[in-house]
């Protein structure tokens, strides 16, 4: 078994990113030569030093960290910087495909608007204080509108830093005044104004904002998508028992696990979708027994001998309780199975097998992908980390267990069991070991419920301890866990059916979707669409209510499960959102009007301040993603997406549309808006609708 290093990884060379945005000059050189070395070029102040990769932020918290360029906008760079030289020196530039006549997209740039901005800031200050050091930039979305778009928020730590020194500036708002002063001359920028003790107030201009959603609407949301510091993560997530049905438990780590994946994906990075599935253990050897026991012909009548699983474990386990007998071959049977006797490692397939043709029902529905790698996988592997573990000098003997101590833990990590098995935790660090080593992740995400903290946080401590981890956080490769709180009844308890039975998955979403049919035919839309149309319109809706519902809470706390409130067509509910996305494609329908050709020939102006507002949200979407993937919470993105459609209702309660003067470039906003909305629907998980 090959050792695993942990040295953290060096911090990537200057991205072409960090190029782009700088000084004019700086620029043409790259775009004139751009097979020259990046050393070779004219000065440029870059991070000093790796930055964090999950740096904690909100919407409106200070950003700064720069992270290269995904895959995909590296290629879009490199297009660009492929140009004929006629549109670096001011000749007619070459006009994008599929952009409007005469709109040069190149200065727009790509990945996410608050990125463009840190870059802005941190040529600044790299000019204005060169000789201060480890400062980054801090960016903010602007408290008030009324002053700018975006803030820096640097003056004051760095008077901290040369306050007594040897400096000329007096205060932090002579501070502010400077980096105002020694911002790069931008098409992004319309003005640079300081306020009160140095923050330095950014107005986009409106411009650029026109031509960044002409960018969204010629190539697509991927130009906005954001880079992140990593580039390969295991989300393990989902994770039912073999043997036992879904329940309401699973539902939020299937929720949240689906969506923290998209995000992710949608940056560029690649995602290994770990389905986790409790098949090995001490239970089999019951439900074995129990197998062989009540179909004796089981090999013959195929998946009718387990039946309901939920039924089968039921009836084994009630069976293990009360019958000595019974037990005792149970616990022969677990070391029959482990020792790969075939006939029972047949049973354990058959028994798997239709655990996971019921797993995949339920995966269908909800349209969530995942490939299956159970504790069963890492078996194989267990003795030699063990024995690694061992050979590091971690692992002690505590009462005949073989256990390693772990900080801030008043127990143990038992690594193998007095009686010589193995556990939650062998089977853990192995899986852990095997995706650092074998799958080569950079970050590994654990989607759990808040119960299971404890536990990760000794398997997380014991990694570092083996050397695996890094002590310091911010470096790669790291390990996450995203808990998430209860699913509650009305009456605040776990949400149960009323016989006290844990609520089966498909039985909610069935009932969702009975409703939500239910509410299009009593809004009379059984006689206007198919029965095929009605059925997709009935799963999009109550799927996408569920999934919304879950989402839009902070995955830490609890949350309440109402049908009635989560179908409701008011409030922040996925119907109210379906509704209004679908609004905004009958609003293009009843222009009459040929949106692809608008895209083409049409300009974009937003002159009234609803649309400017409008159009700011939709350019930060990118940024709304970056936060919410590298916080690990889908709740930012549904505060985006629901913002945004309260936005566009008060453009279009404030903007005439079809019929104005202003109906094409009106239309297009509808179009950008209608883009962005889809493309958060998709990060969720919910299927759009077009019409309702």
């Amino acid at each position: 078994m090959p050792a695993l290093t942990s040295t953290a990884p060096s911090h990537p060379r200057p991205s072409a990113m960090d190029t782009l945005y700088c000084t004019s000059s700086r620029f043409l050189i790259y775009r004139l030569c751009p097979l020259l070395p990046l050393s070779s070029l004219p000065p440029l102040s870059l991070p000093r030093r790796a930055l964090p990769s999950f740096p904690h932020l909100s919407s409106s918290s200070s950003y700064s960290s720069s992270p290269p360029l995904t895959p995909r906008q590296r290629a879009r760079f490199a297009s660009l910087s492929r140009k004929p030289m006629a549109a670096v020196e001011g000749a007619a530039p070459a006009l994008a495909p599929g952009a409007a006549p005469g709109l040069d997209l190149e200065d727009v740039g790509i990945g996410s608007v608050r990125q463009q901005v840190v870059n802005l800031v941190r040529e600044a200050l790299a000019t204005t204080v060169p000789d201060v050091e480890d400062i980054e930039p801090q960016v903010a979305v602007c408290g008030n509108p009324k002053n700018g778009d975006y803030q820096c928020n640097n003056a004051m730590g760095i008077w901290s830093k040369i306050k007594g020194k040897n400096t000329s500036f007096k205060n932090p708002n002579a501070i502010g005044q400077a980096l105002a002063g020694s911002l790069p001359r931008s098409s992004l920028t319309d003005s640079v104004s300081v306020a009160g003790p140095g923050f330095v107030n950014i107005k986009l201009s409106d411009r650029w904002i026109e031509k960044k959603l002409h960018q969204l609407l010629s190539h697509g949301v991927g130009e906005w998508a954001p880079a992140l510091s990593y580039k390969r993560v295991v989300v393990d997530f989902s994770s039912p028992n073999i043997a036992k049905e879904m329940h309401v438990g699973h539902l939020r780590s299937t929720i949240i696990g689906d969506s923290l994946c998209r995000m992710l994906e949608y940056c560029g990075v690649e995602v290994l979708r770990r389905n986790h599935v409790g098949d090995w253990g001490t239970q089999f050897g019951m439900l074995i027994e129990y197998l062989f026991e009540e179909f004796p012909n089981w090999e013959e009548i195929g998946d009718q001998a387990v039946g309901d699983l939920q039924d089968f474990y039921k009836k084994a386990k009630i069976k293990f309780d009360v019958d000595a007998a019974f037990k005792e071959k149970a616990q022969k049977a677990v070391v029959l199975l482990q020792g790969g006797n075939p006939q029972y490692r047949a049973a354990w397939a058959k028994i798997c097998d239709v655990s996971r043709k019921s797993f995949d029902q339920v995966y269908k529905r909800l349209k969530v992908t995942l490939e299956e790698k159970g504790e069963s996988a890492y078996n194989e592997y267990i003795p030699g980390v063990v024995e690694e573990l061992k050979g590091k000098g971690l692992v002690e003997d505590s009462e005949g267990a073989k256990v390693i101590k772990v900080s801030g833990q008043t127990i143990p990590l038992i690594l193998v069991k007095s009686d010589g098995g193995f556990n939650y935790a062998s089977t853990d660090m192995t899986a852990m070991w095997y995706r650092l080593n074998e799958e080569k992740a950079e970050v590994m995400v654990y989607v759990t419920d808040v119960g299971q903290s404890q536990h990760f946080d000794m398997v997380f401590k014991a990694a570092k301890r083996a050397g695996w981890l890094p002590e310091d956080e911010s470096q790669l490769p790291r390990a996450r866990h995203v808990g998430f709180g209860l699913v509650l009844g009305a009456d605040g308890k776990r949400f149960r059916t009323r016989s006290t039975e844990v609520v089966r998955l498909v039985d909610l979403l069935d009932e969702a979707k009975d409703r939500s049919k239910q509410g299009l035919v009593e809004r009379g839309r059984e006689g206007e669409w198919s029965a095929e149309e009605l059925e997709e319109a009935a799963e999009a809706l109550g799927y996408g209510a569920i999934k919304y519902a879950d989402l839009k809470n902070n995955r830490l706390t609890n949350y309440t499960f109402n049908f009635d409130q989560m179908l409701d067509i008011r409030g922040n509910t996925a119907v109210y959102l379906l509704y209004a996305h679908a609004r905004i494609c009958s609003i293009i329908r009843k222009s009459e009007k040929n949106v692809e050709e608008l895209k083409k020939t049409g300009q974009m102006k937003l002159q009234h301040p609803s649309e400017r507002a409008l159009g700011l949200q939709l350019i930060r979407f990118g940024e709304f993603v970056e936060d919410a993937a590298s916080d690990l919470l889908p709740n930012v993105l549904c505060e985006y997406l629901y913002t945004l459609s309260g936005m566009f209702t008060d453009f279009y309660t404030n903007c005439k549309v079809v019929g104005s003067e202003e109906e094409t470039s009106r239309l297009l906003l509808c179009e950008a808006t209608a883009v962005i909305m889809r493309e958060c629907f998709k990060l969720l998980g919910i299927e759009p609708l077009y019409r309702l």
